[in-house]
């Protein structure tokens, strides 16, 4: 089984994020759910996107950076799977591409292009992307999609997956966004992965 470091999005520690956590245990997975915004949780993006620059998304990046680090390389030493919602993406690649720990990489509605952490991906690291095909902030906005194109260009293990419809934030059973259909499918292939 898997042990898995899951990193928040921008509304924070949600009951939704909490929620997909326990049903990764369920599977046997460990899970752990580093808390970068200190307790806070937000009921609008909006409201935690405001947190986020308001404290700087360098510090919030680097809390849970450091959570992850104090894990080491996971129990028994068998490395662990970053993974991230949308802001949560950002310590989940940056890790998934430095730390020797890395065994593999789950990006949920976000990909920053790779040269952020490195001159490539990492090889042995597998990577999961998934999102909605016309979530703006995937899509429009944050250029994620070509960065998600690129990063599956360069490496046979990545893998990108495109659900159907506009939402961002789906996977959150807490928020209006979430999208049952599309998170059972989403979760089953989030399951595979961690099997493999």
């Amino acid at each position: 089984m898997a042990e898995v470091v899951l990193f928040h999005h921008a509304q924070g520690l949600t009951d939704g994020v909490r929620a997909f956590a326990d049903t990764l245990r369920e599977a046997g997975h460990t899970v752990h759910l580093p808390d970068m915004y200190e307790g806070n949780v937000f009921g609008t993006l909006d409201e935690g996107l405001d947190y986020a620059r308001q404290n700087g998304f360098g510090v919030v990046k680097d809390r849970g950076i450091k959570a992850a680090e104090e894990l080491g390389d996971g129990a028994g030493g068998n490395g662990l799977v970053f993974a991230g919602f949308s802001l949560g993406v950002m310590p989940a690649q940056q890790l998934a591409q430095t730390s020797t720990a890395a065994r593999g990489a789950l990006l949920l509605h976000g990909c920053i292009p790779v040269s952020e952490f490195g001159e490539s991906w990492p090889a042995g690291v597998p990577v999961q992307v998934h999102a909605m095909e016309e979530d703006p902030f995937f899509i429009e906005e944050d250029g994620d999609l070509t960065s998600a194109n690129a990063l599956v260009a360069s490496t046979s293990d990545a893998e990108l997956f495109l659900y159907p419809g506009k939402e961002h934030l789906f996977t959150d059973s807490s928020l209006p966004a979430y999208d049952k259909a599309a998170t059972t499918l989403l979760t089953t292939r989030v399951l595979d992965f961690l099997k493999s």
